[in-house]
């Protein structure tokens, strides 16, 4: 659910979706973090991931541990080179991680096409983690001089819960890097510091009184009177009466589980145990429930996951009782209400995620699950378990043991202090927060300040959007894969193809040199932009659309015509699927254009910049699923036969190089080379107009050597090297053809 009166969380999903600002999401117990992050799951249309530093806390957000995700190798990260550096440390310098990484062409596609990373349970990342990610991440989309390579962070959790674990021996080396092992001291984070962000409305406690205690013990400014009111609970030897339904907070998992153990020990009747099924791929180090689960009638559980459906009848961390069991079925009742429900297992899914060529998303791909009854013992669970969970009536028993945070933690599970019973005292010096946190959250700004910095940021995002339309790397690339594949493609006229697949990599080659030429030119422009009413920049946005758009039409209906003799061709499915994907490359850089320009006909309409990127969302949204377009029936007149090629020919006669020409007629260079080759063979260009004489004979040697019967350039370019085109080979070839007129026309004559 969206709730409309939170504006906080309306201006964090906006920053989300309609800005690439960095942000950490935060907010206290129980003010809607996992439920903002279900919302942007669902409610966003970049291309994102979801990770976190632990299986568990991955299992639980629904996405996948930051290991996995980015291969990292073992141990932890040094940001700088040391000339002195141990080789034999468990840690990784920048010389030293790519030795250590293995990935793979498909998790390298997946890190380009991201837009969005969500770091849930961001609190315990550690500063040297993050850093490595976005070495990573600037390697892999080849843009090294931004942050995370361009990709957007989003980070959500709670600083005043549980830190990062680093052991002294390990911050003794990273000491001389970082401030702190929180992640907001990371290198990175010098250069991207995210906007903070703090969602305010409690949905877990509604007393006034208990809020304000819980924010003075989170902000380190608890006071004597507040240490006092906690101590009115304090209850030691406390046993509560079976019927209450209190749940122990404990520090350590020895703790719990053995008051768990006792208690279900001391339970009358049978003991059932369920176990739990895994299947595929499902690390049992992060198991989200007991692998087997012991039960009896009349004990006391939790539920640890959240119901579904439009009735939600319990929520993650409700406690319930085993009413009875019978039929390997299971019955609970909650405390206050008599009516039992039979409870249904539930299924965790492990994921990975992919790109999907097709259709444009990173989706997640179910490689493994884990089934059991959504419940555990609940007598006892330890503090650092707890998080997340909410609970009416709870025993905090910590002892001299209490961490700072800790104590926090465990008092934000309750709803209500009349709820609490402390079953040890809390000493004043157990309450302190890390100063270097209270640090980074006064870099929290008013929500009027955040909501000018929104639309700050959605202009400077528009703007970017234009800039981006015409940036051509991804397409080249995409080519360029495309072009890599027919090495795996068994086909008929495989080299044929090759010499298509190459022609229009040279185009779109050709492209990205005069979009790289716009792109320089609207960087000049965009900054004085708004002095004309964008005028003069949605003039050239609309001619450098047009022009492109031209090109992405003529390499769609090649594409398609392609396409059609590829399909009549035996083993080509492959090859069929790659060609769909790849025109599927050239239709959304053309939808790219087509927004490109009526975004900028809405700024010179004074069309705000939320306006405008919900306008272009809402039409991704109501288009069609995109489809392969077939080739083009073109209803203009067609030209002659030769009439392009005479073109070339002219153009070059004007003393324009071959691939200026290509350029000027966005054509491909082998092509612009096939126009001027026939030009060659009747006789009207000579040969050492395109060909250097010196290369001449070697080529003409080189055919006769190989099969001179045959057309086949690759057999002949594979003998002479990389000194020699194959646009040269097939003017040579041209030239033979012509001297075999010539030879036949003189013996005709002698005869």
């Amino acid at each position: 659910m969206f709730d409309t009166s939170n504006h906080l969380f309306q201006l964090a999903v906006r920053f989300v979706n309609q800005t690439d600002r960095h942000l950490f999401l935060t907010g206290k117990a129980g003010t809607g973090k996992t439920t903002f992050l279900k919302y942007i799951r669902e409610h966003s249309a970049k291309k994102m991931a979801v990770v976190a530093p632990t299986g568990v806390a991955a299992i639980n957000a629904g996405g996948v541990t930051m290991h996995s995700f980015f291969q990292l190798p073992l141990g932890g990260f040094i940001p700088s080179y040391q000339g002195s550096w141990n080789s034999n440390s468990h840690f990784n310098t920048p010389h030293t991680l790519f030795r250590n990484l293995r990935i793979s062409n498909d998790k390298k596609l997946l890190m380009q096409e991201l837009e969005l990373l969500v770091i849930d349970e961001v609190s315990m990342v550690r500063a040297d983690l993050l850093d490595e990610i976005d070495l990573i991440l600037r390697h892999f989309r080849k843009r090294p001089t931004e942050p995370f390579g361009g990709v957007q962070m989003l980070y959500i959790g709670d600083l005043f819960q549980l830190p990062p674990v680093v052991s002294n021996e390990d911050w003794e080396l990273l000491k001389d890097h970082y401030k702190s092992p929180f992640f907001f001291d990371a290198q990175v984070m010098k250069q991207a510091a995210p906007l903070y962000l703090e969602l305010k409305k409690i949905y877990r406690q509604h007393e006034f009184e208990f809020i304000n205690l819980l924010n003075n013990i989170r902000n380190n400014q608890a006071t004597s009177s507040d240490l006092e009111r906690l101590h009115r609970h304090y209850q030691p030897g406390y046993v509560s009466p079976t019927h209450e339904n209190y749940i122990t907070l404990t520090t350590h998992n020895a703790k719990a589980d053995a008051i768990n153990q006792n208690q279900l020990q001391t339970l009358p009747g049978t003991l059932y145990e369920f176990e739990a099924v895994i299947t595929g791929d499902f690390n049992e180090r992060a198991l989200p429930a007991d692998m087997v689960l012991q039960l009896k009638e009349g004990a006391q559980v939790m539920f640890i996951k959240n119901d579904k459906g439009e009735f939600r009848r319990y929520f993650n961390g409700k406690i319930a009782v085993i009413t009875r069991i019978e039929n390997d079925t299971i019955y609970v009742n909650f405390p206050g209400d008599d009516n039992e429900m039979e409870l249904e297992k539930e299924t965790w899914k492990n994921i990975r995620y992919h790109y999907n060529r097709e259709k444009d998303t990173i989706e997640e791909e179910e490689i493994g699950t884990f089934t059991q009854y959504p419940v555990r013992l609940a007598w006892a669970i330890t503090i650092h378990k707890s998080q997340g969970l909410t609970f009416d009536k709870a025993i905090i028993d910590a002892g001299a043991s209490f961490a700072p945070g800790q104590v926090y933690v465990a008092l934000s599970r309750l709803t209500q202090l009349d709820g609490l019973v402390l079953y040890s005292g809390i000493h004043p010096g157990c309450i302190y927060t890390d100063e270097r946190i209270l640090e980074f959250t006064r870099s929290e700004k008013e929500e009027d300040a955040l909501q000018q910095e929104l639309q700050s940021d959605q202009h400077e995002f528009v703007l970017r959007t234009l800039l981006n339309t015409f940036n051509w790397l991804p397409l080249t690339e995409g080519m360029e894969r495309h072009f890599e594949e027919y090495e795996h493609f068994k086909i008929p006229d495989k080299e044929q193809c090759v010499e298509w697949a190459g022609a229009l990599l040279s185009s779109v080659r050709n492209q990205q040199e005069m979009a790289d030429k716009f792109s320089r030119q609207l960087q000049q422009i965009l900054p004085l932009a708004e002095e004309d009413g964008y005028q003069y920049l949605h003039q050239r946005i609309k001619a450098g659309g047009e022009f492109f758009t031209k090109a992405m039409d003529e390499a769609i209906t090649n594409i398609g015509e392609h396409t059609k003799v590829i399909k009549r061709q035996s083993k080509s499915r492959k090859c069929s699927k790659a060609l769909s994907e790849l025109c599927l490359l050239f239709t959304r850089k053309k939808q790219q254009l087509n927004d490109a320009v009526q975004i900028s006909e809405g700024l010179t309409k004074g069309i705000d910049a939320s306006s405008l990127l919900q306008m272009i969302e809402e039409q991704h949204k109501m288009a069609p699923a995109e489809e392969v377009p077939q080739p083009v029936e073109k209803t203009t007149a067609r030209p002659k036969k030769g009439d392009s090629h005479r073109t070339s020919l002219e153009l070059f006669r004007e003393g324009k190089g071959i691939a200026e020409i290509a350029g000027l007629r966005n054509l491909a260079v082998s092509t612009i080379e096939g126009h001027l080759a026939s030009f060659i063979s009747t006789g009207e260009l000579d040969i050492k107009e395109i060909v250097p004489e010196a290369k001449l004979e070697t080529i003409l040697q080189a055919i006769e050597e190989t099969n001179p019967e045959s057309r086949a350039m690759t057999p002949i370019k594979a003998k002479l090297g990389d000194g020699y085109s194959f646009g040269e080979i097939r003017a040579v070839i041209s030239y033979r053809d012509w001297l075999a007129t010539q030879n036949d026309q003189a013996k005709a004559a002698s005869t």
